[in-house]
């Protein structure tokens, strides 16, 4: 069946999926989900990559947005998107986009799937392709659907901990070490939503984060979410998988 895709317009924001092809892992180590940070950084940008960053990413240290920062790029970046958020899962990536260039999207995902897709191929000594099919993608139409794709996004990785949550819901008494794990989850961007220094060079907050209503908006929108306390709209829409 053929992939529908909305009309990809300037201004407008969107929310995208990537799956690795079964039954691969995308990141195998922290080293993987580094990479795959770092390029979100690195390729959002009409200039081709500087030789900084190819130079650079092996020998980084844990703190990656130290890294940004040392990188010394002479041109100024020319972003493609604005990153408004993002969740790397074991097999998947979710983003959270607005476009700012003309074919901004597709440019910044054929980038992604190319320079991680060479390094993971390279790195594990495969050949193929590891990003199964095109990116999946739909169109974000007003503030409670962004209100809800912000919760869908930076809760996916309880699946890791509970796997039928969705289904069978989260108990009582494991209610805080879920939400000290979202908020301890290394790789989204939930943690900076909540002013949590993680990686704040990646993403654009402040448009979402008025949206939100703050970090304490952020905070109840994920945690009433977990307790079923509220529904969130079209639902059924934003979800990608």
């Amino acid at each position: 069946m053929p992939v529908v895709r909305p009309p990809l317009v300037n201004g407008e924001i969107y929310h995208i999926v990537i799956h690795a092809v079964d039954p691969l892992k995308l990141f195998r180590d922290e080293k993987n989900y580094l990479r795959m940070v770092h390029d979100l950084f690195e390729f959002n940008n009409e200039n081709p990559a500087s030789w900084h960053y190819r130079q650079y990413y092996e020998n980084r240290s844990r703190s990656i947005d130290k890294g940004f920062k040392k990188i010394k790029v002479k041109e100024k970046r020319k972003l493609l998107v604005e990153i408004l958020g993002f969740c790397l899962m074991p097999n998947h990536v979710h983003l959270l986009v607005r476009q700012v260039k003309d074919g901004g999207i597709s440019k910044f995902m054929r980038k992604i799937g190319a320079g991680y897709g060479i390094y993971y191929n390279q790195k594990y000594q495969r050949k193929g392709h590891i990003f199964q099919g095109k990116y999946r993608i739909v169109h974000i139409r007003n503030e409670e659907q962004l209100k809800t794709v912000f919760v869908y996004i930076h809760t996916n990785p309880v699946a890791l901990v509970f796997s039928k949550w969705k289904e069978q819901g989260i108990r009582i008494k494991d209610l805080n070490k879920v939400i000290k794990f979202l908020e301890d989850y290394r790789w989204s961007s939930y943690s900076d939503y909540l002013q949590i220094k993680n990686f704040p060079s990646l993403t654009s907050r402040e448009f979402l984060f008025k949206i939100m209503g703050g970090v304490k908006g952020c905070r109840e929108f994920v945690n009433d979410w977990l307790q079923c306390k509220k529904e969130l709209a079209d639902y059924k829409y934003i979800t990608i998988e």
